[in-house]
């Protein structure tokens, strides 16, 4: 099921080999397929995503946002034990994040001179949730709530409708406990274009947020390309993992954490690193016998391909091999996990000790599970309160120190050979020609 490598006996070639993940590049095919998409909705808004939603999702009708009432008798409709864990996740990513809000800077950089940065909301965001295989309301409070406490004034959500246009009630329910009004039945690239461009039904947003598949993600990219079009969070592929294991590690909880973020999809790919070759193999014999029990087995054993347990001689190689792929999720399985957490560089979410699995950080610690993958952790981080904000400076200068100031912004001005810039200073009568 899972291969064991030793690591510090292979060339650098083969430990790559080993680090490689699932192919993620646009073919030329489906690039064409999307800008298609993209340039339909462009141009002809609802009437083009009715053709789309019929074609892609058997959903032939105009798609309408989801009423009010809907959206209170999905909330209605839970169940006692399902209303209380989203509320519990809710409190408790809603916590984290309101404690991200950043706060303003003002200094003083010399005696007159007032240099300020403030935060603005982003006026208009747009929140897509994948549909397909699994229902994933909770990628819903992970967009809804930092978006909400940011201050965002329009937040809209797209998700795939079922062939009648319904849409699971457990994400209307999670939309409406975190603050969203505006849910629309509509998936795929056509939700990221129309989501970017406008329609008449749907609302121009002025970034897009949220995972997706590789329609979703080339979309993405292209609308965030047209000054017409939107901006984007951040770049994504397939889902991941790496746990590093330490000797003493229970291979039960090991395999169990590589197994779950396995299941996500195909091309997901899970990864442990373990300087104790014994418990290498009671890892791989763990994946075994758990896989037989798991409901997803056809993904697992598909993303399994691409998954792997290194072998190393200690754990500061360990942390080399995970600062080298810089994974989406990073686990440490060690009983003094904290005391290494410095060693980490490039990771997006880190998982500190045996009591902190990945499938807390996906629902309910706290934290955003909309994070960097495919390497992008060495220059990205995850979703935050400040992915919905910008900022911007603000300075303010008296004419006297405008007037001490003078023939430094003069002279540099005229190195840069701006005289313009240097005029600006001059006609204000603050200084000469300075030599």
């Amino acid at each position: 099921m899972i291969e064991i490598f030793n690591w510090d006996n292979s060339t650098y070639e083969e430990q790559a080999a080993f680090l490689a993940r699932a192919e993620f590049t646009s073919s030329d095919e489906l690039a064409d397929r999307v800008k298609y998409i993209v340039d339909q909705v462009k141009e002809k808004g609802d009437e083009a995503l009715r053709s789309f939603s019929a074609r892609f999702d058997g959903y032939d009708a105009v798609p309408a946002p989801v009423s009010q009432e809907k959206l209170e008798a999905a909330t209605a409709g839970l169940s006692t034990n399902m209303r209380k864990a989203l509320e519990e996740a809710i409190d408790n990513v809603g916590a984290f994040h309101k404690a991200q809000v950043p706060t303003p800077v003002k200094v003083e950089t010399r005696p007159g001179v007032i240099c300020e940065l403030l935060w603005r909301s982003i006026d208009r965001v747009g929140l897509y949730v994948p549909g397909g295989l699994a229902p994933l309301f909770s990628a819903v409070m992970m967009l809804a709530l930092p978006a909400q406490i940011a201050g965002c004034k329009t937040r809209i959500l797209c998700t795939p409708p079922g062939k009648d246009g319904s849409i699971n009630p457990v994400i209307l329910a999670a939309a409406n406990l975190c603050g969203i009004t505006q849910v629309f039945p509509i998936g795929g690239a056509q939700a990221i274009a129309a989501m970017a461009f406008g329609t008449k039904i749907v609302p121009k947003v002025d970034k897009i947020f949220g995972p997706g598949n590789a329609y979703v993600t080339q979309a993405k990219q292209l609308v965030a390309q047209d000054s017409a079009g939107a901006a984007i969070d951040m770049p994504a592929g397939p889902s991941e993992v790496m746990v590093i294991a330490a000797k003493g590690a229970n291979p039960a909880w090991v395999a169990a954490d590589l197994l779950a973020q396995a299941e996500h999809g195909a091309d997901s790919q899970a990864i442990c690193v373990t300087n104790d070759a014994a418990l290498a193999e009671a890892i791989k014999e763990e994946v075994s016998k758990q896989f037989a029990k798991l409901g997803r087995s056809k993904i697992i054993a598909q993303s399994l391909r691409y998954s792997s347990v290194l072998v190393v001689r200690d754990l500061d190689t360990a942390f080399e091999v995970a600062n080298r792929y810089a994974p989406e999720h990073l686990i440490l399985q060690m009983d003094d996990a904290s005391s290494w957490v410095d060693k980490v560089r490039n990771a997006s979410a880190v998982f500190v000790g045996p009591w902190s699995p990945e499938t807390s950080g996906d629902y309910a610690s706290g934290g955003n599970h909309v994070l960097p993958t495919y390497g992008y952790a060495r220059s990205y981080g995850g979703l935050s309160v400040v992915s919905f904000m910008k900022n911007m400076s603000v300075q303010t200068l008296t004419k006297e120190v405008l007037t001490s100031l003078a023939p430094t912004l003069v002279r540099m001005a005229k190195a840069e050979g701006l005289d313009a810039h240097a005029n600006a200073v001059i006609v204000r009568g603050v200084a000469d020609g300075v030599a």
